[in-house]
This record gives structure tokens, C-alpha cells and sequence, in this order.
């Protein structure tokens, strides 16, 4: 992202090499990627402790903890609606600067309501530099950097879900559960300097190029198969994910397996292989299809299900390898997919994947909660399986 918009204007994307300095550039997208999100599944790690904290059954803290992803399906859409009037650097920043104000807050939340809608807000910033993110990529990079561009932009998002969970482990093990939210607050801010000297202000897209009202260009994306598939599939697979890393924490620190916090807290090196893996969707998306990629993700995802049905620590762990590798990989392809199959406004058409991918991720909470609750993991897995299974068929719509 580094003096990208300097080196690749639009109308690069008939390019077919990657231009100069890319390497470097996804380096900062990644790390970029990183500093938004590190919020999101970090809190996730500490389930537990905020349980027993807040004295709520596990369905409820979950749904709490995830509440962010309804901030961060109403931001998705408002940005989207109106990305094409909102200068992408500017926006970028002072989501991350905002984000830092509930991050804090969090620290002193009273009451698991007070959480709740914290965890709310702090989505919606969140969303908000996510979905300008990858609009500025998806106007900015040629078409051979697209894809390495959303394959490291989803790599900082993987990234954020080892490192963000072991930080929230460490610190609310050895300092408690306030200093890690203030730590959090501080990374946020780290991530809104890393903007400021990175990102250089462009024209926006509107200046360059007519562009349809945001209602038209919303209408005209949902009647395009292949982005009506897209979103759907962004809703399964968050869905997925969402299901399989909350409820699992219960089942890890409960009999036989009985984990301590920090030992929760290593648990996620599971993400380490997803961090390798998800950079080369973009490669594999290119050489082998769309479809035959996302479909071979979620092949992996589904074979890691059984596993964590398992007593056994080993192979629970397998399991959670495995989805963690299938989920992100098919994410990578599908955001990435939205970039290229939107002729125009994709500014829009990635707020408006990012609000089906959001949706996923609360509508999973609320359902597998429930599930978890009342019928135990194994009713949460299967679930989990059903997602993958629907997102499966939907990709039937992509083409190459």
C-alpha cells in the first residue's frame, strides 16, 4: 500500500506483471490488514475468563464477544453505499483513530450490555477501514496484483487471529482483563500512523470515471449471479469460522482436555500454516479457476470437523488447523473475485460482500449458540458442516 496509488493508476489493470515495489506494498497491506482487525477474534481467546467474569452461559458471552460483526455489517453497507464520495485515505484513518475510543472503554465495560454494544461500535470502525481497504485495492492494483493484494490483505487478517488471541491470552492471564483492552486501544492507533505515512490520498473513483447512484449500483450487483453467489458464500463462510473458534474454547478448557488460559492462548498457533497457505490463493485462483479453488478450501475445511469431535488434544487440533486453512483460503478467493467480477463500483460491491460476510458471522453466533447450548459441540459442528455444504453449492454460480 506503500506509495501505491503513486506507482499504479486505474487504468493499470490491463497490466499483466506485477509493477514495482510489490512485494514491499503487501507487506504494508498485510500489516495494515493486521492493525484493523487485530480487535475482531482476539477478545475470543479470553471467552472463558470474560464468562466467568460477567456470569453468563457461554451462548451469551459468545454472542457478546461477536457483536461486532452487526457493527461491521451496518458499516459495510453505509460505506458501500457510499464509498464512491468518501476519500479513501481520510476514511481509512479515522476509523482506526475511532476504533481506539471503544477499544478503551471495553476495559471498564460495567455490564455484559455495556460490552455488547461497545463490541457493536467498535465494529463499526472496524468495517468501516476494511470495506475502504478493499475498495482501494480493488481501484488501485492491476489486474496481476489484485490478487496478491487480497490474498495478504486476508494474510493480516489471518495473522491477527494467531498473534491478536496469544497477546489477549498473555495479558489478561498476567495483567488481567483491563490492560488487555488498553493494549488493543494502542494498537489501533499504531495502525491509524501506519496509514498516515503509508496510504497517499487519491482521486476518488466518482472524479475518474461516471459512476451509477449507490441504489442502482447495489440493485445492479445483486442481480449479477456471480456476486449474488459471492455474498453468499461470504455469509457461510464466516459463518463457519465463527462457529467452529468461539465454541471450541469451551470445549477446550472443559474435561477431558481441560487447558489453562495461557495454554488457550497457544492453542492458536493452529493459524500459523493459514498465514503461509492464504498468500497463495490469489496464485492458485488464478491459475486453477475461482470455483475449483474455493471448492478445494472448503474440501479442507470439512475434513478437519471430525476431528475436533475427537477426546484427544492432538486431533482437535488437526482439526482446527484445517479449518482455519479452508476458511481463510476460500475467503481470499472470494474477496478477491468480488474485486474482478464487479465491472464498476466496487467500492459497493465490497461493502456489500463484506455485509453477507458480517451477517454470517452474527447469524453463526446466534444459531450455534443456541446449538451449543442446548445439544453440545457435536450439534455446533454439524452446524459448522452445513455452512461449508451451502457454500459449496453456491459456488456452482462462479465462473473463471
Amino acid at each position: 500500500m506503500t506509495d501505491l496509488s503513486a506507482s499504479i493508476k486505474p487504468i493499470a489493470t490491463t497490466m499483466n506483471a506485477h509493477s514495482p515495489g510489490f512485494a514491499f506494498r503487501s507487506l504494508v497491506i498485510g500489516l495494515t490488514a493486521f492493525l484493523t482487525v487485530v480487535d475482531l477474534f482476539a477478545t475470543q481467546a479470553i471467552l472463558p475468563s470474560l464468562t466467568r467474569h460477567y456470569g453468563v452461559t457461554p451462548a451469551a458471552m459468545g454472542f457478546a464477544v461477536n457483536a461486532s460483526t452487526f457493527g461491521m455489517a451496518a458499516a459495510s453497507l453505509v460505506v458501500g453505499f457510499f464509498s464512491p464520495r468518501i476519500d479513501r485515505r481520510t476514511g481509512i484513518l479515522l476509523s482506526l483513530a475511532l476504533l481506539a475510543v471503544p477499544t478503551s472503554l471495553l476495559a471498564v465495560a460495567p455490564n455484559l450490555a455495556v460490552f455488547t454494544a461497545l463490541r457493536v461500535a467498535q465494529g463499526l470502525s472496524m468495517a468501516s477501514a476494511f470495506a475502504l481497504t478493499l475498495a482501494y485495492l480493488g481501484e488501485q492494483c492491476s489486474a496481476m496484483d489484485a490478487g496478491g493484494a487480497f490474498a495478504a490483505y486476508i494474510t493480516g487478517n489471518v495473522a491477527s487471529n494467531l498473534v491478536g488471541r496469544l497477546i489477549s491470552a498473555a495479558l489478561a492471564d498476567g495483567l488481567g482483563l483491563a490492560w488487555n483492552f488498553y493494549f488493543f486501544a494502542a494498537l489501533n492507533l499504531t495502525g491509524a500512523a501506519l496509514v498516515y505515512f503509508t496510504v497517499n490520498r487519491v482521486r476518488p473513483m466518482h472524479a475518474m470515471m461516471p459512476a451509477a447512484a449507490p441504489l442502482a449500483a447495489t440493485i445492479a450487483h445483486w442481480r449479477n449471479p456471480q456476486l449474488r453467489a459471492s455474498f453468499g458464500i461470504g455469509f457461510c463462510i464466516l459463518f463457519a469460522f465463527i462457529g467452529t473458534f468461539t465454541y471450541v474454547n469451551f470445549v477446550l478448557v472443559r474435561p477431558p482436555l481441560s487447558l489453562g488460559m495461557m495454554d488457550l492462548g497457544l492453542v492458536y498457533f493452529v493459524f500459523l500454516p493459514s498465514i503461509v497457505t492464504t498468500l497463495l490463493a490469489g496464485r492458485v485462483a488464478a491459475r486453477l479457476g475461482t470455483r475449483p479453488t474455493i471448492w478445494g478450501a472448503l474440501a479442507v475445511a470439512g475434513l478437519g470437523l471430525p476431528l475436533m469431535l475427537s477426546p484427544r488434544l492432538g486431533e482437535v487440533l488437526a482439526g482446527m488447523v484445517l479449518v482455519g486453512v479452508g476458511t481463510f483460503f476460500a475467503q481470499a478467493a472470494a474477496t478477491g473475485f468480488v474485486g474482478q467480477a464487479a465491472a464498476d463500483n466496487r467500492g459497493i460491491a465490497s461493502g456489500t460482500y463484506l455485509t453477507c460476510y458480517f451477517c454470517g458471522g452474527l447469524v453463526g453466533t446466534a444459531v450455534l449458540g443456541r446449538l451449543f447450548d442446548a445439544f453440545g459441540w457435536q450439534a455446533c459442528v454439524f452446524g459448522v458442516g452445513a455452512a461449508l455444504a451451502a457454500a459449496a453449492l453456491l459456488t456452482f454460480a462462479l465462473k473463471r
